[in-house]
């Protein structure tokens, strides 16, 4: 049987809201020999764990912005590398966000000094446009950047890899790009804070979510960036007002292929 092209694990479908059900935005993503950690929200790296990953052998993260729930455990991430006794990180890493990310990383430096410092040589930090589209290429896959309507920092990010592709929004409203992000994606990662009626600004709704799928051709929607509102309500169903193709609620462990 042909290996999927692209591999993703849901690590965090929910929100700033601490539940048990659901850590913070991540998706972790396996092209070739490449693994990717689309941002890294609280709870992201005891999920990594829990879906049989390990921190040491992730070679790529991309942050959409800069916010708690999609950056709070990159310092922690960091640490976990400097661990001793023949533990410690060995495989090189690059990290890539808008621009302003290097900056944020000098941030936490000042509150935790060395101990998120790689060795040298081990981390690349890249950083992208976040006022038009952008693209980094690498030997397993290629990624496009698209601005988003939610931070000046914000992005989302497509990947493609062996004609598969994945989109993922980060947080969103409402915007064109939103729709070029996921043209004719696989799989298309879309937040979807609150059911519709209870919009709330700089987010989307199912059915707005919905629409954008529809607009961009998306073969599969999967709903994630889930406040508690949404386990109340049948989003899918809200989101199938405006798309027909198929529709997931994500839950944190789930899998997905392309």
């Amino acid at each position: 049987m042909e290996e999927p092209a692209i591999r993703a694990t849901v690590l965090g479908s929910g929100t700033c809201v601490v539940r048990v059900r659901r850590a913070s935005s991540c998706v972790w993503v396996r092209v070739g020999g490449s693994q990717i950690l689309l941002d890294t929200g609280m709870g992201a790296l005891r999920r990594l764990a829990e879906a049989g990953g390990d921190p040491g052998e992730i070679t790529h993260l991309f942050y959409s912005h800069l916010h708690p729930d999609h950056t709070a455990e990159f310092a922690p991430f960091l640490f976990a590398g400097k661990y001793p006794a023949g533990l410690a990180r060995k495989k090189p890493f690059t990290v890539a966000g808008a621009r302003g990310f290097s900056d944020f990383y000098k941030g936490l430096q000042t509150a935790w000094g060395h101990w998120i410092v790689p060795d040298e040589g081990m981390m690349t930090l890249q950083e992208v446009d976040a006022d038009t589209p952008d693209r980094l290429d690498f030997p397993d896959f290629s990624v496009e950047t698209f601005p988003m309507a939610h931070t000046p920092q914000s992005i989302g990010f497509r990947i493609t890899a062996g004609g598969g592709i994945l989109a993922y929004s980060g947080d969103t409203d409402v915007c064109g790009n939103l729709v070029s992000l996921a043209r004719d994606a696989d799989l298309f990662f879309c937040e979807c804070s609150t059911p519709d009626g209870q919009k709330v600004e700089g987010h989307l709704t199912p059915s707005l979510a919905g629409a954008a799928a529809a607009e961009a051709g998306a073969k599969h929607l999967v709903l994630y960036h889930l406040y508690p509102e949404c386990d109340e309500t049948d989003i899918a169903a809200q989101a199938a007002s405006a798309f027909k193709g198929k529709i997931t609620v994500a839950e944190d462990l789930m899998e997905f292929s392309v």
